[in-house]
């Protein structure tokens, strides 16, 4: 089996580390180049760096704050925010990402997901998703949705755009399979139901979408104990668990989480 990752998120606002709840109420967490070096020496397999303002904003990403964060790593390094063309993902890719992550400009125009992956590889998109639970009575009550019961219902991922503002109606689990066909390599698949709650991932929302396509997720949104990351490569059965408040704040380190999943079983570079 491969090792499972553990992957730090620096959500940049302005040029910092910021971290909200629910994507809402973001306050400082430090400086990007600063907590990336220190979480590659604590383990971390890989950063995923996301200007979650960007595109809602409608701006580009802060580039000269990718190239100092990579100049910091020797691990992979994937940024997010701001990208909707061709020529965005060529400036973050030469500014030292090893990875793209697409979300809004992926929904608004899929074909930049295909076009990407064909000029750059695969290996280099991700899509990120943000997915918001939509509860109903019942599958017939929306048979065009991917719907599950989860502990207090039934209910459906809808799909939102601009850094968790815009609805887009799409279904996260018909969406997956759809980028995973266009050529998207990853997904990183975030619930906004958990993000910051640090009350535990979606596992319903993170196993639902890993069974449905063939390329890695990255689990996001809710780790607040190691024993969260260890539910979200288990019963969520996703290839890597991102978190972000349970790190910054530094309430463990990466390196503990990786030896509770280690003595629980769970293969791990340590």
């Amino acid at each position: 089996m491969l090792a499972k990752r553990i992957i730090p998120c620096l959500d940049m606002k302005d040029g910092r580390v910021v971290k909200g709840v629910r994507f809402l109420n973001l306050r400082d967490a430090g400086d990007p180049p600063t907590l990336a070096e220190h979480y590659e020496e604590q383990g971390a397999d890989e950063i995923v760096f996301l200007d979650v303002t960007a595109s809602h904003e409608k701006r580009k990403i802060l580039i000269d704050v990718v190239s100092r964060t990579a100049e910091k790593l020797s691990i992979p390094f994937t940024v997010g925010g701001g990208i909707s063309s061709l020529d965005d993902v060529r400036a973050v890719l030469l500014a030292g990402a090893d990875k793209v992550s697409i979300n809004t400009a992926a929904v608004q125009r899929p074909r930049l997901v295909e076009e990407a992956a064909k000029v750059f590889g695969s290996q280099c998109v991700v899509v990120a998703i943000d997915a918001k639970r939509v509860y109903v009575e019942g599958p017939s009550k929306a048979p065009d949705r991917a719907v599950v019961e989860v502990e207090d219902g039934w209910c459906w991922w809808e799909v939102y755009i601009h850094g968790g503002r815009t609805p887009t109606g799409l279904d996260a689990v018909q969406w997956a399979r759809k980028v995973e066909e266009l050529g998207a390599g990853e997904i990183l698949l975030t619930s906004m139901d958990c993000d910051g709650t640090q009350d535990g991932y979606d596992l319903h929302l993170t196993r639902t979408v890993a069974q449905a396509v063939n390329i890695p997720i990255i689990a996001s949104g809710g780790a607040g104990h190691p024993h969260h990351l260890y539910e979200a490569v288990t019963i969520g059965q996703a290839d890597a668990a991102l978190a972000a408040s349970i790190f910054h704040y530094g309430k463990y380190t990466v390196a503990q989480v990786k030896q509770y999943l280690a003595e629980r079983g769970v293969p791990v570079r340590l």
